[in-house]
């Protein structure tokens, strides 16, 4: 494969092509990246998800990844999207279109454009004399909530390392990122009893007492804003943890008191925080604004935070070679908050700008692909031999 082709937009067409939303099992684009890596030199696995139905990939050219010094490289990227129903795209979202300025297609920039490179970067390297081996890790379910790491960084085999060197390929605009804040998804659940509600008396809403613990939460997330936080400066648009109720569902009619109500509530805690306690710290709010009221609060996710140190060897050789100066964080979780739980030392580095993922007309600008190409194989040239 040649340098032209390693960013060309034949793999990058057939990837958006498929409608991996989350919602949807990813094993059909597995099974085509998998044909189209059946190759000599590249050896591919398909790790089921707990229910069977998706699939994360791992990808292993080269020989095999020495224990002592775990050299070589790890690049990951995830093979879901998110939905493309919104009525403002100017082209069918599951087929690429070429314009002046880019590539559009759902999942073009975030992160399909990435993991085109990837794959193309391990098909050409499949068939050379490899010093340390290239390994790519596609997951399931990133966009609801990094499921697929998180199983994943659980079932991998500890007798077989990973390069410790690892790129998660998430849009960055080619900007080196070594720190993201992490992200916790909540339900609070709330039951009363329905009735009519000409009748109110025989019945118990549940959304009264959830409006109690929406200003409850509101006046948290007001505290949290003024507390200071580690890796603060790293952070300047949202140097805190950042609290959101995002959802609220209850109710079934206008004229029958709700039995049911449920808030979505998202924390994004920044690196060097833990999750736990300001879990317990929402609860005991939640207790005293609500009473006697009885209520439930479910973990549903929790994507952990990334740090990795300024003295990394990888991020120093790629700030060095793309002339950045300045520490970039992302208030975004990705899957290297669980990757790193695994001992890898992970950066988020890859193609597109992020302001455009989870929009209409999402593009994959040209020239940045082509760089992003380019800048992969040097890596892999240096890490990999």
């Amino acid at each position: 494969m040649s340098q032209a082709t390693l960013s060309d937009p034949e793999l990058l067409a057939r990837l958006v092509a498929f409608d991996s939303t989350s919602d949807r099992s990813n094993r059909p684009i597995a099974e085509f990246i998998r044909d189209y890596l059946d190759r000599p030199g590249a050896r591919v696995e398909a790790l089921d998800s707990p229910d069977g139905t998706k699939v994360n990939l791992v990808v292993h050219v080269g020989p095999e990844v020495d224990e002592t010094s775990r050299a070589g490289l790890t690049l990951s990227g995830h093979l879901d999207v998110v939905p493309a129903g919104e009525p403002d795209w100017q082209s069918d979202p599951f087929t690429l279109t070429e314009t002046d300025a880019g590539y559009v297609g759902r999942g073009a920039c975030d992160m399909k454009g990435f993991d085109a490179i990837a794959v193309n970067l391990a098909a050409e390297l499949a068939g050379r004399r490899l010093r340390h081996p290239l390994v790519l890790i596609l997951t399931y379910d990133e966009e609801v909530g990094t499921i697929g790491a998180h199983h994943f960084a659980r079932s991998w085999p500890k007798e077989r390392p990973l390069p410790r060197a690892t790129i998660v390929g998430e849009p960055t605009t080619l900007k080196v990122v070594r720190m993201h804040k992490g992200h916790t998804d909540l339900r609070l659940r709330l039951h009363g009893v329905a009735a009519h509600s000409g009748y109110p008396h025989l019945g118990k809403s549940a959304i009264e007492p959830a409006g109690r613990a929406i200003v409850a939460l509101s006046e948290l997330r007001r505290a949290l804003e003024q507390e200071p936080c580690p890796n603060r400066e790293h952070f300047p648009e949202v140097p805190y943890v950042a609290l959101n109720v995002g959802t609220v569902h209850g109710g079934s009619a206008i004229n029958v008191v709700p039995e049911y109500c449920e808030l979505g509530i998202g924390l994004r805690v920044l690196p060097g925080m833990s999750a736990e306690p300001l879990v317990e710290r929402l609860r005991q709010t939640l207790a005293e604004a609500l009473g006697d009221e009885p209520f439930e609060l479910v973990l549903d996710h929790d994507s952990p935070p990334l740090y990795t140190p300024e003295d990394d060897e990888l991020y120093r050789h790629l700030c060095t070679l793309l002339q950045q100066h300045a520490t970039a964080g992302v208030s975004y979780a990705t899957d290297a908050g669980w990757f790193q739980t695994m001992g890898l030392r992970c950066l988020i580095f890859g193609p597109g700008d992020i302001a455009v993922a989870h929009k209409p007309n999402e593009i994959m600008p040209k020239d940045e692909y082509r760089r992003g190409g380019a800048i992969f194989r040097r890596l892999a040239e240096r890490c990999c031999g």
